[in-house]
């Protein structure tokens, strides 16, 4: 395993971001692990963040113009990953959205650079795709390209068409590069060598994906 997954798991461990029960899901699933990247809080937390962010950014090779956070929870993730990608002498726009448009002061719904040529958006998770769909057609209205949309966690949970993950799916119905710290079979492999997780959880975790995976 990359070392940037494996930082990312004992991150999202030690900060209770990733957690390990049952969790019923918005599609109505019963979960073994949920994935809460808001409680991923402190500064030193989201410095480790944005790194893995980063470095999966980087293995995965792709080239962008800037980078994107959709509101809300991509706000701070975004900046995160940028914080990180200038600790390693590159240094990239950031930009945001409003939920609303600000009808005083600068106005409008985009915070930060303006949007301009291939943009790399980042969030936590893709469930329903809505933050993916929302994202690409702001980003298109403001003149750019969604090219690449990066998330923490790939759940590589069957999408509507039943084979694709939800993921694999919009990255094709939007010709976007998909892009993960980590992904279900990671979790899988993380708690299955792990002592802690090999007798009960990675079972349960075996069983989910052997039930719902793309």
């Amino acid at each position: 395993m990359s070392p940037y997954k494996r930082s990312f798991l004992e991150l999202a461990l030690d900060s209770h971001a990733l957690k390990f029960g049952k969790f019923t899901l918005k599609s109505g699933r019963v979960s073994p692990y949920f994935f809460n990247a808001s409680a991923i809080s402190s500064g030193c937390q989201l410095q480790t963040l944005g790194r893995c962010y980063r470095d999966a950014i980087i293995d995965k090779g792709v080239q962008f113009d800037g980078l994107f956070g959709p509101s809300y929870k991509g706000i701070p993730l975004a900046s995160s990953v940028a914080m990180a990608f200038a600790e390693a002498d590159h240094d990239y726009p950031v930009s945001f959205n409003r939920k609303e448009a600000k009808s005083h002061g600068e106005g409008g719904l985009l915070l930060g650079a303006p949007l301009t040529g291939h943009i790399l958006a980042i969030d936590d998770v893709v469930t329903a795709g809505t933050a993916v769909r929302e994202s690409f057609e702001f980003v298109a209205n403001c003149g750019a390209i969604l090219s690449s949309f990066c998330v923490a966690v790939d759940r590589q949970e069957r999408g509507q068409d039943g084979s694709d993950s939800a993921l694999s799916e919009l990255a094709e119905i939007f010709n976007l590069t998909p892009i993960s710290i980590v992904t279900l079979d990671d979790i899988l492999a993380f708690t299955s060598d792990d002592p802690r997780f090999a007798t009960e959880i990675a079972p349960s975790i075996d069983a989910y994906r052997s039930k719902y995976g793309a």
